[in-house]
């Protein structure tokens, strides 16, 4: 099983090693005993390693006996994540329960001498708070906030280090940002970037399929059309490019170097290597055929299956292609190519919209979150709420909510438990409090939905049409829902958001070699700009289990007709806000911001969001990560 165990490793790209082969040795031991303790297979072990790996940004490919007791951590939380997953009434107890329990025992001891009538006689008020308004200005504390119907205080309510920031981009410029502490109190308000009276614009490029269209009735033959128009579409632009010649038959032999486009595909049904790398043509050069790629002379790659590439090389037998050159990315500007003709201008309660949105500078204050929206022991969406209570304090012009906010994944959810149906506790638990959010703040804000294919409430299929609000006329120019994947712009900032976790699925797939003594590389960062350079939201076949992937509805949904200044991509990696380049040269780099908010709560408790404050370009846009 050791072997197994080094041979997954090595598979994925990494090396078990350390000062001799007997410090190998150990750390081959300590991994099965990780297999035997935890009952998994060694291709699980690597899974979790892979997580671990990207969570924690670790340098180099090599496995030391210095990261074993945190990969021991991390595998002691997974188990205990999925010990509540299965046994909803379970409590894994910690020191923060121990001190609820003593701060609260005269708590305890007052309810019990009350009597019945006692407890009638109570407000109902302050019997029960589930319905929390952060509109008023002597808005509840978080103590009173969390307690349910039987006066229980939640553990995310007892949490220490609230709003806490983990993270600046451009700190040197961030003189407008809150401090640590100062997103803490809710006495000093932000110096305002933009007056509040300001209006934000809000343009859609893109929000495909509409709601209320019909899914599941894809064919093989849309699956077989999406794939030929991908590959067609990129091998045009190749070409257009002048860079590189006419795309070739690479299943012929021939000794001559030729250059070939083809999507990455495996041989089997297992994980992607070097030696199950093939290489499907189109259906114009070579018939749709595949044949073997051989990688060898190749310094420095990075592949996954459904990804789109030039190759040049020869292929002296006919049945194995060897490259000598990669080419992964477009080199053709895609800022012409934003499709004007089809921008939808969403109303905004003047019909001066668009004459006003050439003149608005360049410049948004924002905040983004990525459900789930409660945690795992209850559906009272606290997080939401403090949320909301932080966005009234800081007043941004946009508040971005991606999903899930009905989480199929939520225990109660999951063994039915509630006593709603979905819809009824996401327009009373949700929506109700964005609608008196934006009552609160006035016209001055403006609200997108995206749902996520994980919200029980909603059409389970990707692309993923908008909510259907229904929402009254006097509040429709503030709260939008849009279209999973979307493309909009705000003040002339385009953004680009799917809430389907992409880049997690990519980094279980994709196989990569660096350059002969060449530093460790931003992985993460490399997984983002593979859907800007693929052009798609979702470059990845065959589309990982549980994606309902609709090939019907996929061909303009998941084009990525524009490259955004923002791309969203929620998921349950690290969170994170990196500035990424697009194009080799210095003179055809594309610089765009992307992010990854993390979840707002995370089992029993917060997560993380970000605060975006984009002004004109990505040199002095400021950005945080904060801890609620």
């Amino acid at each position: 099983m050791e072997a197994e165990i080094r041979a997954e490793f090595e598979s994925s790209g990494f090396s078990i090693g350390g000062a001799g082969p007997e410090d190998a040795a150990q750390i081959l031991s300590t991994l099965l005993s990780y297999c035997i303790n935890y009952k998994m297979s060694p291709a699980d072990l690597i899974s979790n390693w892979e997580v671990y790996y990207l969570n924690r940004q670790l340098d180099g490919l090599k496995l030391e006996r210095s990261y074993l007791d945190g990969f021991l951590s991390h595998l002691q939380n997974e188990v205990k994540e999925r010990l509540i997953e299965e046994e909803a009434n379970l409590h894994v107890y910690s020191s923060n329960d121990v001190d609820v329990l003593l701060n609260n025992s005269h708590t305890d001891e007052a309810a019990f001498l009350d009597t019945p009538g006692s407890k009638q006689e109570k407000p109902p008020a302050e019997s029960s708070n589930t319905e929390l308004t952060p509109l008023t200005s002597d808005r509840p504390s978080s103590s009173r906030v969390a307690k349910t119907n039987g006066d229980r205080i939640t553990p995310f309510a007892t949490r220490v280090n609230k709003f806490t920031q983990q993270y600046v981009l451009n700190s040197d410029n961030a003189a407008s940002m809150p401090s640590k502490h100062e997103a803490e109190t809710t006495e000093d308000e932000l110096i305002r970037r933009i007056q509040p009276s300001q209006r934000c614009s809000l343009q859609v490029q893109r929000s495909q399929p509409e709601p209320g269209c019909r899914f599941m009735y894809d064919r093989m033959e849309d699956r077989f059309n999406y794939l030929k128009d991908r590959i067609r579409k990129l091998a045009t632009l190749f070409s257009a490019s002048g860079l590189c010649g006419e795309p070739a038959d690479a299943t012929l032999a021939s000794e001559e170097k030729m250059f070939a486009v083809g999507m990455v595909t495996c041989d089997g049904e297992g994980r992607l290597n070097e030696k199950s790398i093939l290489l499907q043509g189109s259906v114009e050069h070579s018939r749709g055929e595949r044949v073997r790629l051989d990688l060898k002379d190749l310094d420095h790659f990075s592949l996954f299956p459904g990804q789109v590439v030039g190759i040049e090389g020869h292929n002296p037998s006919g049945h194995c292609f060897v490259a000598s050159k990669l080419i992964d990315s477009i080199p053709v500007s895609v800022d012409a190519q934003l499709p004007s003709a089809k921008k939808q201008a969403v109303h905004n309660g003047s019909h001066h919209q668009n004459s006003d949105a050439g003149t608005l500078s360049r410049a948004l204050s924002s905040v983004i979150a990525a459900g789930p929206y409660t945690t795992t022991d209850n559906l009272l969406f606290e997080p939401l709420q403090e949320l909301l209570s932080y966005a009234c304090r800081k007043q941004p012009q946009l508040l971005i909510l991606m999903g899930p906010f009905i989480d199929s994944d939520h225990p109660d959810i999951k063994k039915g438990t509630v006593d709603q149906s979905f819809h009824d506790i996401f327009y009373s638990e949700v929506l109700r409090k964005i609608q008196d959010f934006t009552q609160y703040l006035g016209n001055t804000v403006r609200v997108i939905l995206i749902p996520s294919v994980r919200d029980a409430h909603h059409d389970f299929v990707f692309p993923q049409p908008a909510f259907d609000l229904n929402l009254s006329e006097d509040i429709t120019h503030q709260i939008s829902s849009l279209a999973n994947p979307s493309l909009f712009s705000s003040n002339q900032i385009h953004f680009g958001c799917c809430t389907v976790d992409i880049l997690k699925q990519i980094s279980g797939e994709e196989i990569s070699r660096k350059p002969p003594g060449g530093k460790p590389g931003d992985r993460i960062g490399r997984l983002a700009t593979h859907i800007l350079k693929q052009q798609s939201y979702y470059p990845l076949y065959p589309p990982a289990a549980g994606v309902p992937l609709d090939f019907s509805l996929a061909k303009e949904a998941l084009e990525i007709s524009s490259t955004p200044d923002v791309l969203l991509l929620p998921s349950d990696l690290a969170p994170f806000v990196k500035v990424l380049s697009l194009g080799e040269g210095s003179d055809d780099q594309k610089q765009f911001i992307c992010l990854n908010p993390g979840r707002l709560a995370r089992g029993i408790g917060g997560g993380t969001f970000v605060e975006l404050y984009y002004n004109e370009d990505t040199s002095r846009t400021n950005a945080s990560i904060i801890r609620i």
